[in-house]
């Protein structure tokens, strides 16, 4: 999934595989905080959400200036991806995967 965030740009794939793995490529300034949220936090975040899910994620920001606009187009487009890979597909039957369990 891509969502652009102004001058940002989060590319967002992922699988519910089973093997959780992160693949993190975003230059986010460390130590800064956005409201409540320390910035160098997204990288453990994203991490632990692969390893409690079952996760394969891949995240990178190829461009981007704006901490905010990066972080929120991560976390956007992560959701989206999300939503898009639960979705039910009316050309399946059973379980949606090539090996027959998730």
């Amino acid at each position: 999934f891509l969502l652009p965030m102004d001058e940002a740009l989060a590319e967002i794939a992922l699988d519910f595989s089973g093997r959780p793995y992160l693949v993190w490529n975003a230059d986010i300034i460390p130590r800064v905080t956005l409201g409540n949220f320390d910035t160098e936090m997204g990288e453990d975040f994203f991490r632990a959400l692969a390893m409690n899910c079952g996760l394969t994620l891949h995240i990178n920001v190829p461009y981007g200036k704006n901490t905010h606009h990066m972080l929120e187009a991560i976390f956007k487009g992560v959701a989206r991806a999300m939503s898009e890979a639960v979705a039910m597909d009316p050309r399946v039957h059973g379980v949606m995967s090539s090996k027959g369990a998730l």
